[in-house]
């Protein structure tokens, strides 16, 4: 199992659409509910037990938003799969399909087991409030999340992110984050403040929400 710092290896979609061109994801606020969380529940559990015809269905809004589903593990929540996309989904298949690419597709780790079902906790993360930044400090530790794109040294574009709460747990500075990320990007070589300054920044918000199996079955069963 993983500690918390690999965390900071999450997983993302490569096919990246950048929100920040529609207003309509500018502007939602407090869109998340214990239900979405609870589907995820819904769609590992029907999967694990070979039951997706008994898949409940979706009692929240179907509007499209990037997303992360994570999966945890114990009372000391250690990751145990991470997975999302900056492409808008609609988030009935959205979290869907991220809900079981998380459990049985992060690369760095086994698939979940049906065992391991009532020690799980699960969060999503609806990415929302995009807006390019004015520099690649510009950006605020705790509240945003960031993502740049940058040329690494043989003139490949290359993307990393780092959701909201990543800096603040690491307790990490703008400095320390964003060279953290380049090196997440891939790149190798010796980091100067003039290769920041070259950086696109994009800044968001998220609101994430995280429920243990014993709330979903709770939800569910009470």
């Amino acid at each position: 199992m993983a500690s918390k710092k690999d965390e900071l290896g999450k997983n993302e979609s490569t096919n990246y659409v950048n929100p920040q061109l529609d207003n309509h994801y500018l502007s939602n606020k407090n869109v998340i509910c214990d239900d979405m969380v609870f589907y995820c529940f819904d769609v590992l559990h029907s999967h694990l037990h070979k039951q997706i015809s008994n898949l409940p269905k979706p009692a929240f809004h179907n509007n499209p938003f990037p997303l992360f589903v994570t999966w945890y593990i114990g009372r000391e929540k250690r990751l145990r799969g991470c997975i999302g996309t900056f492409s808008p989904l609609h988030l009935h298949d959205g979290l869907k399909e991220y809900a079981l690419t998380s459990a049985f597709q992060d690369t760095r780790f086994d698939p979940i087991g049906k065992e391991e079902l009532p020690r799980l906790n699960c969060s999503v993360s609806l990415l929302t409030n995009f807006e390019p930044a004015k520099s690649w400090k510009d950006w605020e530790i705790g509240k945003h999340g960031i993502r740049i794109e940058f040329s690494n040294e043989r003139g490949h574009k290359r993307s990393a992110t780092y959701l909201p709460e990543i800096a603040s747990e690491q307790e990490w500075d703008h400095t320390m984050t964003i060279d953290s990320l380049l090196r997440k990007g891939g790149y190798k070589s010796a980091i100067t403040n003039d290769f920041r300054n070259s950086l696109s920044v994009t800044r968001y918000q998220s609101e994430k929400l995280t429920r243990s199996f014993n709330d979903w079955q709770k939800f569910r069963f009470s």
